[in-house]
């Protein structure tokens, strides 16, 4: 079975389904849209009606920003691949070595393609010249897996702060646990980022609380 050139020329962030940025962003994402809804509707004093309508409004509005994210999802990978095809075409009709070199570096992280001494950068550049002719861009399976997790992140993160209200028929009681979950939710997001990106996770963790209640109040105050 023939090897994609694509695939192989493309970011490392190709050979995974979803990045942990990217899930940790979906479920931020999912928990301000959220938010605004619970913030916003006077649940404290509403009835049943209301609470229902907020219920249906916050899983209808990220389910379908989970499908716009996934949809940006998939033409963001389309045009990775697009890219690397260009990069790729751009190398083998390098008019010498030395340019040939620079848009090997150029695709490469900016760190990693200082690190590389030029027959490192040789290596590379013969070894891609081995491999067959790059077909056009196209979007494959673990693509269309990505997309897949990208919205049920969006829509899923929102129920932790709905099911009190479906559990617990006091209104200002539910309201006050959904906020404690949400609270909850962002720090745990704000800590796998930090251990991600290689900060202090607690002192991340607490960050993104604040930075999640002024998003929300951004929101809030624009009309979100």
């Amino acid at each position: 079975m023939a090897v994609d050139p694509l695939a192989q020329f493309s970011a490392k962030s190709a050979d995974r389904i979803l990045e942990p940025m990217d899930r940790i962003s979906e479920v931020l994402f999912g928990l301000i849209m959220a938010l605004t809804f619970t913030l916003t509707l006077g649940v404290v004093t509403a009835d049943t009606i209301q609470v229902r309508t907020m219920l249906l409004g916050a899983l209808g509005c990220n389910l379908a920003w989970g499908i716009i994210d996934a949809s940006v999802f998939l033409m963001a990978r389309f045009n990775q691949r697009g890219r690397s095809a260009m990069q790729l075409r751009a190398m083998r009709a390098a008019a010498d070595i030395s340019d040939a070199h620079r848009v090997i570096a150029e695709a490469l992280p900016p760190l990693l393609a200082s690190a590389l001494p030029p027959d490192q950068l040789e290596l590379i550049r013969q070894r891609l010249l081995h491999l067959p002719k790059a077909e056009g861009p196209r979007l494959t399976k673990r693509d269309g897996l990505g997309a897949i997790g990208i919205c049920l992140l969006s829509f899923l993160s929102t129920f932790p702060i709905v099911i009190p209200f479906i559990l617990i028929g006091d209104a200002r009681l539910a309201l006050r646990l959904s906020n404690a979950v949400a609270l909850a939710m962002l720090f745990l997001c704000g800590y796998a980022f930090g251990r991600c990106a290689g900060f202090r996770p607690w002192a991340t963790g607490l960050s993104m609380v604040a930075i999640g209640a002024v998003l929300v109040g951004v929101a809030i105050a624009l009309g979100g």
